[in-house]
Order: C-alpha cells, then sequence, then structure tokens
C-alpha cells in the first residue's frame, strides 16, 4: 500500500502550491481596534472574556465565522476573547441558529450554569427571529423568545471583523 503512495507521489511530483500572502495582514484599523478591545476587557474583568458558544440549530456559517475569528488572521485570544468549553467559566453565551425545540431546555440550563453577572449574545439573523425557520413547527423562532438577550450581532453570517467590532462596542458601553 505505501509502495502505490510513494509512486503516485513520484508521478504527480509537487501538488502544493505557493499563496499570495501580500495584503493578507489585518488593516491597521482592525489591530487599533483589537487593542482597545483588550484594555477595555482588562479594565473590566481583569482577565479574558470568556464566551461559551451554543449552536442551537443552525447551518453552520455562522460557527465558521467564529472558528475564523480564532485562526491565525484574526486571533481574537490575543485581543482577551477566550472560548470556553464549560458554562461555570463563562462571562458570556453566544448563541447561533434558531431555537429548534430539541435545543431549548440545553440552552435554558447552560444559561443557569453561568455565574452571575451573565450576557446573551445572539448571532446571525436566525439567532434573532428564527430567520428562515422562525415559522417552523420545530423551533420556538430566536433566542429573545427563551432568554434575556442583551447584544445581537447582525448578518447572515457577521463576518469576524463583524463579530470584533459588535464585541468591542458593547463592552465600550456595557
Amino acid at each position: 500500500m505505501s509502495f502505490n503512495i510513494l509512486k503516485n507521489s513520484l508521478k504527480k511530483g509537487k501538488v502544493t502550491r505557493e499563496l499570495d500572502l501580500t495584503g493578507a495582514a489585518l488593516p491597521p484599523e482592525i489591530e487599533k481596534m483589537g487593542e482597545e478591545l483588550k484594555k477595555t476587557i482588562h479594565a473590566k474583568f481583569g482577565r479574558s472574556f470568556h464566551i461559551r458558544e451554543v449552536d442551537t440549530g443552525s447551518c453552520g456559517a455562522c460557527e465558521s465565522e467564529i472558528i475564523a475569528c480564532s485562526n491565525p488572521l484574526y486571533d481574537i485570544q490575543r485581543f482577551g476573547i477566550d472560548f470556553v468549553a464549560s458554562p461555570r467559566h463563562a462571562d458570556a453565551l453566544l448563541v447561533t441558529g434558531p431555537v429548534s425545540k430539541n435545543m431549548e431546555l440545553a440552552l435554558k440550563k447552560t444559561y443557569e450554569a453561568m455565574p452571575e453577572p451573565k450576557f446573551v449574545i445572539t448571532l446571525g439573523e436566525c439567532a434573532k427571529d428564527g430567520g428562515l425557520f422562525k415559522d417552523s413547527y420545530y423551533t420556538c423562532a430566536g433566542v429573545e423568545c427563551v432568554l434575556p438577550v442583551i447584544l445581537h450581532i447582525p448578518g447572515c453570517p457577521p463576518s469576524p471583523v463583524t463579530i470584533i467590532k459588535s464585541l468591542l462596542l458593547f463592552l465600550n458601553n456595557s
């Protein structure tokens, strides 16, 4: 088996390609905004701002953008925002997708497990009002029908820059 792999790789040659990364760096405004976000978080929390993310039935596009926030290009963690696995360690609950009936109880339990003060942030149009699924028999519509929402990040899906800007505005005004 390994002989066939070696033979194929020699036959095909180099299949990777070089990427042109000129202009791939973040604009200076994002760096400036990120530094302001870091200072705000440190002043308000004395440590990182911890977020527990819950997908309540989304298509996955919002999760892709959240993951992009953590990639090396945006690296939201360097600005003081960490995604945590346990709601007991979270300052905020970030919810994506319309609330499906199967996820309603899990979402409530996650919220109840969070320490005070706790914030609920919705991300994307589906989380706001149910999006395309708001009239479905299988959803409870948006997150506001289940939990008190303090911030909504608009978009379908919102870009990482929109997510960072929204969190900065929220933390500066709260």
